[in-house]
């Protein structure tokens, strides 16, 4: 009778080793295949960046920004240990591509073929109409176009949990958020100011505090959140912070 116990736990153990090496096989597997995404389309970025001249300052900014997002995928792609941190990077270079298409935009250019949504870009809306108002004493623009006014770029999506509409601004009022993580005090007073009633934009100041009703950040099953090392430069959603030494035109203002 023990004979028949030893073969049992024999075949259990060879069947939980069996089963083991198949998971990460797949595991495997699957960081192959979101890597190699991530990497034709950080691919596709950089085959981009370096080809475009600026002709005015609203290029040369979307072109920053569209070099910022390059190098800060290929950090990201190469530190990459699972699918999920593999996303994150290609979710980088999809940004660098919009910040391309703006830069061909603001010159003029044929913006070239569409671009996958980034996360939370369909949540956020864009700016459909001009408008300027007085915040902390300094006026603030957002327009849908680019002008020597409205020169920063924002393809649309969530910064710190909170949506921020696609459009061309006066200044990157979300980038105090971007570097520190968090939003300021005065943040929703701004956003309702600046965008209530804009068709394009379809949420309140409400919405805009909670992330529209939906997680400040998407989960994603193979990110691993306790083992992904966020202090080198990137938020909680992925982005680059480029608070270092990176003009982004927005040096002066406070955090609202």
């Amino acid at each position: 009778m023990l004979w028949w116990l030893v073969v049992i736990v024999i075949v259990c153990v060879g069947a939980l080793l069996y089963l083991r090496a198949e998971q990460n096989k797949r595991n495997a597997r699957e960081l192959e295949e979101a890597q190699a995404d991530a990497r034709a389309t950080i691919e596709r970025l950089g085959g981009q960046v370096y080809q475009l001249s600026p002709r005015n300052e609203a290029a040369r900014q979307a072109l920053a920004d569209a070099s910022e997002r390059y190098n800060a995928a290929g950090g990201q792609i190469d530190r990459a240990s699972s699918p999920g941190q593999a996303r994150l990077a290609k979710q980088s270079a999809l940004e660098g591509l919009y910040y391309i298409r703006a830069a061909r935009t603001a010159m003029d250019m044929d913006p070239g073929p569409p671009i996958p949504a980034i996360d939370g870009q369909d949540i956020a809306g864009q700016v459909d109409e001009k408008r300027t108002i007085a915040h902390n004493g300094r006026p603030i623009t957002a327009s849908p176009s680019p002008s020597a006014g409205t020169p920063n770029y924002f393809p649309g999506g969530r910064v710190a949990g909170r949506p921020v509409p696609a459009g061309w601004y006066s200044e990157p009022w979300w980038r105090p958020a971007l570097i520190a993580g968090a939003w300021g005090a005065g943040s929703a007073l701004l956003f309702t100011t600046l965008f209530a009633g804009m068709g394009g934009v379809g949420y309140n100041a409400q919405a805009f505090e909670n992330g529209t009703g939906e997680a400040a950040i998407d989960q994603d099953p193979g990110y691993d959140q306790g083992g992904y090392d966020s202090g080198s430069g990137f938020d909680s959603n992925g982005r680059f912070d480029s608070g270092s030494g990176f003009d982004s035109g927005g040096g002066g203002f406070d955090a609202f």
